[in-house]
């Protein structure tokens, strides 16, 4: 079972993401190009976006993480994530949200990024 099935009183850790909008791929494209400063992989593959939900009127909100939490871009990541995907085409509006409520572990990278970082 992944953290994002695992669930405490039958809620999931992670919301899901709104993967069937229109807009989800662009926005994905647009969290791959922020990455973590410390590690050569964007953000998306490293698993720090938990959850992006698209509504109708264009407005997505963001729910990530951090490697770490006294990562020492916290304060300007959402910044740079909002940035990226403001850029977007029909996105009007952003908010990203941090937690660290599932705490990120490794097996929350990609296949990607666990090749680009040589653990697979």
């Amino acid at each position: 079972m992944s953290i994002a099935e695992a669930s405490l009183e039958g809620t999931p850790l992670i919301a899901p993401s709104t993967i069937d909008h229109p807009l989800y791929d662009s926005v994905v494209e647009a969290c791959r190009t922020v990455y973590d400063p410390e590690i050569p992989v964007n953000i998306f593959d490293l698993g720090l976006v938990y959850t992006i939900r698209i509504d109708d009127a264009g407005v997505v909100a963001i729910v990530m993480t951090l490697t770490a939490p006294g990562c020492p871009v916290a304060g300007e990541m959402p910044g740079w994530v909002a940035d990226a995907v403001n850029a977007v085409p029909g996105v009007r509006q952003v908010d990203v949200q941090m937690t660290f409520e599932p705490q990120w572990g490794m097996e929350m990278m990609s296949d990607e990024a666990r090749l680009e970082l040589g653990f697979m």
